[in-house]
């Protein structure tokens, strides 16, 4: 395993939940964090609880369901002038579960879409170069394992589409010091999992940080699981 200490990482939707998570389990080990939510006010809660770790904090906000918005979200943490070593695309939308699964909306299609891959691709695209340019970079995708559930379609098919975008770019990152994976955090309890799920939102740790922690040869392409 490799040391993060000092390393500066942004984690998309960690305001609460599994990026909330990630961010504590980073900051552990000594990484700077930078933090997403949808507003700032929501991201104070996570930021409170970074306190304990003698990590540098920041604060970035915005939607990623428009590309306008994912600019401004992009261009917030380029001001400050700091290197992303480490990215985590973790936020997320799912849409309404529905037993007619013949009846899920164009526009809940859309913002599956433009949320869960196209501001992957569009964060990806921002930040790996440099990371090639200075021969390191963990890069984690949040995919799912979910199957078999029409009624979650527009969630699920979004999902196996940020898989591709990590199997895809992960050819061009061979021998570059570069890793790109994708996570899989299992059936969690958050807003997202509801209160049903297998899994505390705690368990996730250590789990989720293996595809951060491997050396610069290690796997790429792959993906991991949080449990």
């Amino acid at each position: 395993m490799i040391s993060i200490k000092n390393k500066n990482a942004f984690i998309t939707g960690s305001s609460r939940g599994i990026g909330q998570q990630i961010a504590l389990g980073l900051a552990e080990k000594g990484c700077n964090i930078i933090i997403h939510g949808r507003k700032r006010e929501n991201c104070y809660k996570t930021l409170e609880l970074l306190k304990p770790y003698e990590v540098n904090t920041y604060v970035v906000y915005g939607e990623l369901s428009e590309e306008k918005s994912i600019d401004y979200v992009i261009r917030q943490v380029k001001n400050l002038n700091i290197s992303i070593d480490i990215l985590f695309n973790n936020a997320a939308i799912m849409t309404n579960y529905k037993e007619e699964y013949w009846t899920h909306s164009w526009e809940e299609w859309m913002q599956s879409m433009k949320t869960n891959v196209l501001s992957v691709y569009k964060i990806c695209s921002a930040f790996i170069p440099s990371m090639v340019e200075k021969e390191f970079g963990r890069v984690v995708n949040l995919v799912s394992g979910i199957k078999d559930q029409p009624e979650l379609l527009p969630y699920s098919v979004s999902k196996w589409a940020a898989s591709k975008i990590t199997i895809d770019l992960a050819v061009k990152l061979e021998g570059t010091g570069v890793r790109i994976n994708s996570l899989d955090p299992q059936w969690i309890k958050t807003d997202l999992g509801g209160e049903f799920a297998d899994h505390s939102v705690e368990e996730i740790l250590p789990g989720a940080l293996k595809p951060v922690l491997i050396d610069s040869d290690g796997p790429n392409g792959k993906t991991f699981s949080a449990i």
